[in-house]
């Protein structure tokens, strides 16, 4: 038996969600941890020269999946508009903040001393303490925590309003348009609202600023690169549900999606 236009929305914004859920929740996980940008990629340190402060493309590792939620947000945002933006967006932070509490818990568990012995070393014969490592990995700072979940949600509301003001004046042509200058503008505010939370009062102003400079710079690079996979995304999405369903979906969405809240 064929799926009803219904059937396939529900499944449609079920597997999205489930995309958002888990690459937002995992870039989370992992972003205790810092990489080179510019390493990675075989390059020489930028040594950007910024607000006085040398700064390099040193990146969290939650950057390399972040942009997973960027192309999943915007085909939220295109065919279910704003309620479902905000649906997954609400229940994702209620799920970050329970994944970082159970963490914590974790945290306070008292250690197997034979679990301890049995890692005790690294593959070069070095001796470590794997409770310490744990701990230290997994435990990132309150004001991180606090930081990144207010960025995100600001983020993601900014990104929605934007996103539908622009379809307001394009209609359904330019997607790459609402969808990278939606981005663009969520992510300027994201990368200094999560920062100044966290390391106000801890770095300089000016090194904030910097730090924020180059992280946006890394999103602005990675919007603009990402454009193509929307596109696919969105012909995926029309075939699924039929050309016409698809627009009279995506303009239904637009429609119940005129204000910030």
């Amino acid at each position: 038996m064929s799926k009803t236009i219904e059937q396939k929305k529900n499944m449609l914004f079920m597997v999205l969600a489930g995309i958002f859920l888990t690459n937002a929740i995992v870039a989370e996980i992992i972003g205790g941890k810092i990489f080179s940008g510019e390493t990675t990629l075989g390059l020489q340190p930028a040594n950007l020269n910024i607000l006085g402060f040398v700064m390099d493309f040193n990146l969290t590792a939650g950057a390399v999946i972040w942009p997973i939620v960027f192309i999943t947000s915007d085909l939220i945002n295109e065919y279910f508009g704003k309620p479902g933006v905000k649906r997954i967006s609400y229940l994702t932070a209620l799920l970050i903040a329970y994944t970082f509490v159970v963490i914590f818990l974790t945290i306070e568990l008292p250690p197997a001393p034979w679990w301890l012995d049995a890692n005790s070393q690294d593959a070069a014969g070095n001796y470590f303490n794997i409770n310490f490592a744990f701990n230290k990995i997994m435990g990132q700072g309150l004001r991180i925590i606090i930081g990144s979940l207010t960025a995100f949600l600001i983020g993601q509301l900014v990104d929605v309003f934007i996103f539908q003001k622009l379809r307001k004046i394009t209609g359904p042509n330019k997607l790459w348009l609402r969808a990278t200058g939606s981005t663009l503008v969520s992510q300027l505010l994201d990368s200094f609202v999560v920062l100044y939370i966290a390391f106000y009062g801890v770095f300089p102003n000016q090194q904030i600023i910097a730090i924020g400079i180059t992280n946006y710079l890394y999103k602005f690079g990675i919007a603009i690169l990402l454009t193509p996979v929307i596109y696919v995304g969105h012909h995926l999405i029309d075939k699924y549900l039929g050309k016409d369903e698809a627009a009279k979906i995506s303009e239904e969405a637009a429609q119940g999606s005129q204000s910030f809240f």
